[in-house]
């Protein structure tokens, strides 16, 4: 385990390092939270709606198309009127149990609210 712990430290930020690849994936606050309510089992795009307060259609739109794409969720049209799309992780999205649970278990040391950065400002320097 030593070794592998030095092995991810070690490596350089290019496209091959495994941590860079699944930051890519999990980019943005709504990937992670679509994963972790898709952990339960299958969902309908109006139950992720609803358990994501603040998430605009179009982006819980692309970002179920982008998981998609990518292997990690797959999407089940029924023909029924009125039509029925379920959405559930395959086994590779289901991987991503580990990472959501790790990051619950960091949140719970965290004290207070995360302060959000004023990117603005940070692009003005």
């Amino acid at each position: 385990m030593t070794s592998t712990r030095a092995s991810l430290t070690e490596q350089s930020c290019e496209t091959s390092c495994p941590v860079a690849k699944t930051a890519e994936l999990m980019d943005g606050k709504w990937t992670t939270r679509i994963v972790r309510d898709l952990l339960s089992g299958k969902k309908r795009y109006s139950e992720l709606q609803r358990s994501l307060a603040g998430i605009s259609p179009k982006v819980l739109a692309d970002r179920l198309r982008f998981l998609e794409e990518h292997g990690l969720l797959v999407k089940t049209i029924y023909p029924v009127v009125p039509p029925h799309t379920d959405y559930e992780l395959t086994p590779q999205g289901l991987h991503l149990r580990v990472v959501i649970e790790a990051m619950a278990q960091f949140g719970q040391t965290l004290g207070g609210p995360v302060k959000k950065i004023d990117r603005v400002r940070q692009r003005a320097k």
